[in-house]
């Protein structure tokens, strides 16, 4: 165990309560929870002020409030129907008696003597003039030395509030006086930060709101901090690895290939990416930096052929580039594209995915190789890719599609295979706030695509609520009647199957959410039943998704009705009309993207959001009026900043979450504070570094980063 980081790390089964292999202990681990440290750490996910004492007299107004109340009549139990049990009494303040009820509690029974007071919480009603509560929290009431703020911890079934609760005090009881603080004192004072004990003693026991802001402000700190350090290491170790550096070539086979003009912000792109290939400076300490950059473009702005510029530069250096791709259906279009367009100058393009053949498997294997087949150039597949059995012969260049679709292991998964020195190029299609690449991508160079290419049009907009129905299906008939063809987007797969990309919003209508398959189903049969309708979702093999999206592209089918599984890269330049359904459940960014794909021909296209919440003055009203109005993905995504946080740009432990924060905590960077927060703590991550680049000044936060797992940190 290494210095300063041993505190805590005793297993969660040493507490009272909790058995090695038992039921607690499992559903602790359900939550992550190993250690006392990781119980420590579970913060809670808000506060219940039972501070605010109300008396049974006030007037209910909605909230849940606390009251102060002696137990006048002993608890009587009824079983009332389908065998539901009710616990009743009746509690009162000096100025009025409140009538007392608990559902299916049979064992709170005895909990209630007469003549005892209790703090309850929880939301008071009138019916029939008198004043009722049910199931509310309580506690037995001892006097001003109680807590106002109350934690609220996640949890998971099985594991109550009550419970979880005490897990966390006897946790802290056991560790606090361990804790060793890693932040350096000259920062924790230049920052005016308090101490880690105090913070984490403040998180789960506030005396007040003035604590527990103070706890928040130093582990919202914390996070940054930590992130920023991982962030900075990891360019570090890439900075020292020793590059396969590669000559520079004559594009003019590859650009006369491409049948038109390059955009100035794709060749500004090109040209990073051949210094980062080639040295940038002759001779100078950058020759032998493998290159490590993610292409950031609106939808439709040419990052694939940026990508196949750079695999044409490998493959004139006699090496092998992957491209791999979130799903099937997006590395067979590329495949697709991208063999028809590098053939013509020479290159060897393999496809290699999940649902192939064993045999058509074999024969991709052996070109990935170059054993007794034509070698490839380009490979092109998805996380097949990362399967011990492929291997290359020479491989140069990794590229991912959609970054923030994989995780930070399966990249590197795929980098090692062609061992130390391997160039890596991301791209991804979601433009990211300029405010959050540094956080999202700081071990990465950025190039931008600021710059549409001439010819892409704008797709016009709407925002209609269930009123316009029947005009809607007139306006798809028409374009489906005009040779054209249509995107119908629906948040869930099927009736109780849930939702497979709900954003986390909760405002906006409240309409049933359409589904995939029933919608596609009503349509066939009732609204179109003389056009060939098609659906297509997330839960579907990889066979029959990519057998309706050929079907799609062929034209054989007219109207596509889909989830979010079309969100990505998937290019039908035919379908000029995308229709999404409850379109409130989305986010800016995933709207944007969605839009994206159509206007990808000549046609003039549209894009029609179906949405109760269109016209009303709520957050979704608001980002449907924002889609209506702007069209420029950048700008786009610093509004989905402003209204939800970074959460649906950023990944935890490789998957992306769609609300909230990024993997952190209690760290946010959607506001002001947020953001000068986080810019504090990459600069005194950077200048901390920059003075002792092992850590070696600082074990303990040295030690912290090892036991992490954390790469760069020498041993």
């Amino acid at each position: 165990m290494s210095v300063g980081a041993e505190w805590g790390c005793r297993p969660v089964s040493e507490l009272s309560g909790v058995t090695a292999g038992g039921a607690r202990e499992r559903q602790l681990h359900k939550l992550g929870i190993y250690s006392l440290r990781d119980l420590i750490y579970h913060f809670p996910r808000g506060y219940e002020d039972r501070g605010d004492v109300r008396l049974v007299s006030d007037m209910p107004d909605g909230e849940a409030h606390s009251y102060i109340l002696t137990v006048v009549t002993a608890p009587s139990v009824t079983t009332v129907r389908r065998g539901m049990t009710l616990v009743r009494f009746r509690a009162k303040d000096d100025s009025g008696v409140c009538e007392i009820t608990f559902f299916n509690q049979y064992y709170l029974k005895n909990s209630f003597p007469v003549g005892s007071r209790f703090r309850f919480f929880g939301k008071l009603t009138r019916e029939r003039g008198g004043a009722r509560m049910a199931s509310p929290t309580f506690e037995p009431y001892t006097g001003d030395e109680m807590r106002s703020l109350v934690p609220i911890y996640p949890t998971t079934a099985g594991l109550s509030q009550k419970m979880m609760g005490s897990l966390v005090k006897k946790a802290a009881d056991k560790t606090l006086s361990e804790v060793t603080d890693f932040l350096p004192e000259e920062i924790r004072e230049k920052r005016g930060l308090s101490t880690l004990r105090y913070a984490l003693s403040g998180i789960h026991f506030p005396e007040d709101g003035e604590m527990l802001e103070r706890a928040r402000r130093r582990l919202t700190y914390d996070e940054f901090f930590l992130f920023a350090v991982r962030i900075r290491l990891s360019r570090d170790e890439r900075r020292q690895a020793k590059a396969k550096r590669f000559s520079r070539v004559d594009m003019t086979p590859f650009t006369d290939r491409l049948g038109y003009e390059l955009t100035g912000a794709q060749k500004r792109a090109i040209g990073e990416i051949e210094a980062d290939l080639c040295g940038g400076n002759e001779g100078g300490e950058s020759d032998n930096v493998p290159m490590c950059r993610i292409v950031v473009g609106d939808v439709g702005c040419g990052k694939t052929a940026v990508a196949a510029a750079a695999a044409y530069m490998t493959a004139k250096n006699g090496m092998q580039t992957v491209l791999m791709a979130p799903t099937e259906i997006l590395a067979r279009q590329h495949y697709d594209d991208l063999s028809r367009l590098l053939s013509g100058v020479g290159m060897n393009v393999t496809l290699l995915v999940g649902s192939m053949g064993a045999r058509e498997k074999r024969l991709s294997l052996a070109e990935c190789r170059g054993a007794g087949a034509p070698r490839a150039d380009l490979v092109i597949g998805t996380h097949a890719l990362i399967e011990d059995k492929v291997e290359f012969s020479d491989l140069g260049l990794v590229i991912t599609d959609e970054q923030h679709r994989f995780g930070a292991l399966q990249r590197a998964a795929l980098s090692e295979k062609g061992g130390e020195g391997v160039h890596t190029l991301v791209m991804s299609a979601t433009p990211i706030p300029r405010t959050l690449s540094l956080v999202m991508y700081g071990d990465l160079d950025i190039s931008v695509i600021d710059e549409m290419p001439k010819g892409r049009q704008t797709v016009d907009t709407f925002a209609v609520g269930e009123s316009y129905r029947e005009r809607l299906n007139k306006f798809i008939r028409k374009q489906v009647e005009e040779g054209h063809q249509v995107y119908i987007v629906c948040p869930a797969v099927g009736d109780g199957d849930g939702e497979e990309d709900e954003d986390g919003f909760e405002d906006g209508g409240g309409a049933d959410l359409k589904s995939a398959v029933e919608y596609a189903k009503e349509l066939s049969e009732n609204v179109f039943p003389d056009i060939a309708v098609g659906f297509v979702h997330g839960k579907m093999k990889g066979a029959e998704k990519d057998a309706v999206m050929r079907e799609f592209s062929a034209g054989k089918i007219k109207i596509l009705v889909s989830t979010t599984v079309i969100e990505v890269g998937v290019n039908v330049p035919n379908a000029t009309l995308m229709v999404v359904e409850n379109a409130e459940r989305f986010g800016l960014s995933q709207l944007h993207q969605l839009r994206g794909r159509v206007g990808r021909g000549s046609a003039k296209s549209y894009c029609v959001l179906v949405s109760d919440a269109a016209g009303t003055d709520t957050r979704a009203g608001e980002r449907l009026l924002t889609m209506r109005r702007e069209h420029d993905g950048f700008r786009i995504a610093e509004r989905d900043l402003e209204q939800r946080g970074p959460g649906d740009f950023l990944p935890q432990n490789g998957v992306v979450r769609q609300s909230g924060s990024f993997g952190f905590t209690l760290a946010r960077a959607d506001d002001e504070r947020g953001m000068e927060r986080m810019k504090a703590a990459f600069e005194d991550a950077s200048s901390l570094l920059g003075e002792d680049p092992g850590l070696e000044a600082h074990p303990v936060l040295r030690g912290l980063l090892r036991d992490a797992g954390t790469e760069g940190i020498v041993s």
